[in-house]
């Protein structure tokens, strides 16, 4: 005991970057490996040296595929990493998209930097890199033990956040340390909800906090009163939405409403190759029986696309995503990325935020620096593409669909487990980790802590 330590290079203070190199006198292994997104001075810490040498790390964890968790890795097989790559078969599986898009983004923004004379940094990684590091991936099952190092082993559990994604049991040495990922919620539509790990005794738990401050209290039904204002005043809907998996809650709850007759058959518009992609590992899991697919829904949905209600269009090319800003009857377009700060959604930002009868639909977690975040606070303009676009249209938040836990149900999650020595708080802006620090301690005999980058903590 002491001898195994967790040095925190990301996830702290930010909701982004989770990184967190776990030691022994053993082995090294890398838990997350995600990219900073936000604010620029949080972005630029992408192109900072990274603090451990990536031939010195033996094994990266992965606790599911979203791009703050898995976005750096190609980086770091750029510059030599080589060992292998942990997680579940569609944590791999939504990471090959998720990286692929990234390492276009990657190349695209930098050609526009070079272009512009704005900055000289480069693209993180491209391509090629992307398929190095996915070569590395050696996707495991859950509840299974595996040895990832020497003296050291992993088991995933399902955490109801997306599809593959888990809560992880690292135990090296004589330490044991859960990491509970981005943790999901019961009522996920199509996931089971997040196991717990039983009563056993942790010597550390680190904890994620994005909603360490917050509940999540807007209820289903105010999303379809925003979509049904706005068709009557005889605009469109625009929902910006994560590329995996909210994108699929969202089209769930929209043939759900048209079915019940919540809202009027209207034509529904999916503007995001990736979220496309991630779409068909969706279908593909719920076909073929995946074990954290609910059982209600491989039921109900046998033979069925559960995510189209009869008037789903899916824009894969530049030119069927141009044609939907030329429409002229009501619609709803669900476009990536879900913080706009990025993708196809900006162009339909540009095209429907001056028009006072459309509605942009907030449905997910807008980080400090973001253009959602901007939006969400009322903002009179945005800036897109160079340019400042006027806010006109409505804007409306719906928290119904996080796939995040939110600081209640993240308590009782925590409160199923058994003696904790210590929980270290991470992944949330500094008001969230200051507040699900105070409730622990007020809940918990536990010593929490929430740690700085680059600070060391041994357990």
């Amino acid at each position: 005991m002491g001898a195994v330590t967790i040095t925190f290079l990301g996830g702290t203070e930010t909701v982004t970057g989770s990184r967190f190199i776990v030691s022994s006198p053993s082995a090294t292994v890398l838990v997350e490996c995600g990219m900073f997104q936000g604010l620029h001075e949080i972005e630029k810490r992408n192109w900072d040296e990274f603090k451990v040498k990536p031939e010195d790390i033996d094994a990266i964890i992965l606790s599911h595929a979203h791009l703050d968790h898995c976005g750096y890795i190609p980086l770091l097989v750029k510059h030599g990493y080589k060992n292998p790559i942990f997680g579940t078969f569609y944590t791999e599986k939504l990471a090959g998209v998720i990286l692929h898009d990234s390492a276009r983004l990657q190349m695209h923004e930098a050609e526009y930097r070079k272009e512009s004379l704005s900055s000289k940094m480069p693209a993180l990684y491209n391509t090629i890199d992307v398929e190095k590091a996915l070569s590395l991936f050696r996707s495991k099952a859950f509840h299974e033990k595996v040895s990832v190092a020497k003296n050291t082993f992993v088991t995933f559990y399902p955490s109801g956040h997306i599809l593959g994604s888990a809560f992880l049991v690292l135990e090296m040495e004589e330490s044991r340390i859960l990491f509970t990922g981005d943790m999901g919620r019961d009522n996920h539509p199509l996931l089971v909800p997040p196991e717990t790990p039983g009563e056993r005794s942790f010597d550390a738990v680190v904890t994620e906090s994005t909603y360490g401050d917050r509940r999540h209290e807007t209820p289903v039904s105010a999303f379809a009163h925003e979509i049904n204002k706005a068709i009557s005043r005889g605009g469109s809907i625009l929902i910006p939405a994560f590329a995996v998996d909210r994108t699929e809650v969202i089209l769930m709850a929209l043939r759900e409403l048209i079915e019940n007759g919540g809202i009027p058959l209207t034509p529904i518009y999916v503007d995001s190759p990736m979220a496309l992609a991630a779409l068909n590992y969706y279908r593909q899991a719920i076909a073929d029986g995946a074990p954290e697919i609910r059982d209600s829904v491989r039921e109900k949905f046998a033979g069925v696309d559960p995510f189209d209600p009869g008037n789903l269009r899916e824009m894969y090319s530049a030119e069927d995503s141009k044609k939907i800003d030329a429409l002229e009857r009501s619609s709803i377009v669900v476009s990536a990325s879900g913080m706009a700060t990025g993708g196809r959604v900006l162009h339909h930002l540009a095209n429907m935020l001056p028009d006072s009868e459309n509605t942009v639909i907030l449905v997910g977690y807008q980080s400090a620096g973001t253009r959602g975040q901007a939006l969400l606070r009322g903002d009179e303009k945005i800036k897109i593409h160079g340019k400042w676009v006027e806010v006109r249209a409505h804007i409306a938040s719906v928290e119904a669909f996080s796939v995040h836990a939110d600081v209640d149900e993240l308590v009782n999650w925590l409160k199923k487990i058994g003696t904790v020595e210590k929980a270290l708080i991470v992944h949330g802006e500094t008001d969230s980790q200051l507040a699900l620090k105070s409730r622990l301690e007020n809940e918990f005999s536990w010593l929490v802590k929430i740690p700085k980058t680059d600070q060391i903590i041994s357990i």
